[in-house]
């Protein structure tokens, strides 16, 4: 059971770190602060940056070094049309697949 949840969160990671970023511009611990309500994710500093990097590498997002008050630059991330786009896309099919998996689910 605890694989199949494992799958299931990990497929979650990145339309859920899209999401958070719609709200607007954010370094890492802001952007899971922002996740902090979705807890039952498993979501973690392990799970995000690496999903950062790879959306970045996508050209999904934006990145870019400014100061931090404490210790080094910080790395602020931010969704590009195409991050807009692809998030657009990912919860158009995840209300898809919900409804579909809802009523499958659902008893009586």
């Amino acid at each position: 059971m605890r694989v199949w949840l494992a799958q299931l969160r990990k497929g979650l990671v990145e339309p859920c770190v899209l999401g958070a970023l719609r709200q607007g511009e954010a370094y890492g611990y802001q952007i899971l602060q922002r996740l902090g309500g979705a807890e039952s994710l498993g979501i973690s500093e392990s799970t995000v940056y690496p999903v950062l990097a790879r959306l970045a590498a996508q050209k999904l997002v934006l990145v870019r070094e400014a100061p931090s008050p404490n210790g080094p630059p910080r790395r602020y991330y931010r969704l590009t049309p195409a991050g807009r786009a692809r998030l657009a896309h990912m919860t158009l099919c995840w209300q898809q697949v919900a409804s579909v998996v809802n009523e499958l689910l659902k008893e009586g």
